[in-house]
């Protein structure tokens, strides 16, 4: 085989194809993330992850709301103890 002649060039090309299209196929098997190509990782679209955090913000949301609700009612409890029993049986007869 001569080394100089276009058939070099063209079983180089197609060595270095087979070794990409192989080198992809053995990632995509083990599922691992493939290169585009520029190097680059190509970005990967997770549905189940997107209405994941959807799920996770719509009920931390909830949860922030209800820990202001028990902050509040907190607050009163801890008015209730401190104030002195007069001041606190006043209140009771004013609301009757």
């Amino acid at each position: 085989m001569s080394f100089g002649g276009p058939s070099f060039i063209v079983a180089i090309v197609m060595i270095c194809t087979a070794g990409w299209i192989i080198n992809n196929w053995i990632r995509a098997r083990h599922g691992y993330p493939l290169e585009n190509e520029w190097g680059g990782m190509t970005p990967k679209v997770d549905v189940d992850a997107e209405r994941k955090i959807t799920l996770l913000s719509n009920e931390n949301e909830s949860l922030n709301g209800k820990v202001g609700n028990l902050e509040e009612r907190i607050a009163v409890l801890e008015r209730i103890v401190t104030d002195k029993a007069g001041r606190l049986s006043e209140e009771i007869e004013k609301l009757r």
